[in-house]
């Protein structure tokens, strides 16, 4: 990774919007997918599953966790890890024993995926509400920020570690009106950056992130709740990079920040 360059690599982008894995290719590999209840989560964990990954699903709801695991099970993939998980409520112990269930279970980790996030309000900044901006900033940077860190020690152990930071095209150029949900995925953006910077050549882990763009989900509704949703494409449409990014074709790509389209 440049220490200057923000422009992605032309070539990491066209492999990862034309990624197509073969059959088995996350095989043997132990990813943890945050937001693994509905929407992009659930697809990549089921798409990760089909190849072979054993997933670990984070969410905070275990009855809808259940229904993602349930359905790895029926297509015949890798039992995966049920990980209930309030990442706006979780406290210093709850990360801690997180890091030790997956250690108990794998002894390591290959792959970290950050998909979960909230809205907030779209509105002006100085009608902005405090506290939901607070809230917002805290779900989608500082707890992926906390959850990164905690997971490291567990990522040194792989021989090919992965983390993929979910972005925006608000998080790219700021928009107004999306307030906490801009900032946050900025923020996000800059964590990636960071974090790719400081492992590059020291360790075997990289760190990326994807903007899937406009996509049929509840948070994209709530968004644009008179849109059409019927014109968007299904969650499982733009998995391409992100399964690039969480498997061996992606070898040696760091810092960059990829489009889904």
């Amino acid at each position: 990774m440049s220490g200057d360059r923000v422009e992605p690599d032309a070539r990491a982008q066209a492999e990862a919007r034309a990624y197509a894995p073969s059959p088995g290719s996350h095989a043997g590999r132990v990813i943890l997918v945050t937001g693994a209840s509905d929407g992009i989560g659930q697809a990549l964990a089921l798409a990760l599953a089909r190849q072979g990954a054993t997933v670990a699903l984070l969410g905070r709801t275990q009855r809808k966790l259940a229904r993602t695991y349930d359905r790895i099970l029926e297509a015949g993939g890798p039992e995966p890890a049920l990980l209930p998980f309030n990442l706006e409520t979780a406290a210093a112990p709850d990360y801690e024993a997180l890091a030790e269930a997956i250690d108990r279970e794998f002894g390591r980790l290959d792959g970290l995926a950050h998909v979960a996030g909230i809205l907030g309000d779209l509105s002006p900044i100085d009608q902005y509400d405090v506290p939901t901006w607070c809230r917002v900033l805290h779900v989608n940077l500082t707890a992926a920020f906390i959850v990164t860190r905690t997971l490291l020690p567990l990522l040194r152990r792989s021989e090919d570690a992965s983390v993929v930071f979910t972005s925006s095209s608000v998080g790219r150029r700021g928009r107004a009106y999306w307030g906490a949900y801009a900032a946050s995925k900025f923020g996000v953006e800059g964590l990636m950056q960071v974090l790719a910077h400081e492992l590059a050549g020291t360790t075997r882990i990289r760190a990326n992130s994807v903007n899937p763009g406009p996509t049929r989900t509840a948070m994209r509704r709530q968004a644009y709740p008179a849109e059409d949703a019927g014109q968007l494409p299904e969650p499982s449409s733009v998995l391409s990079p992100f399964l690039y990014l969480l498997g061996p074709a992606s070898t040696g790509v760091n810092g960059e920040a990829l489009d889904s389209r």
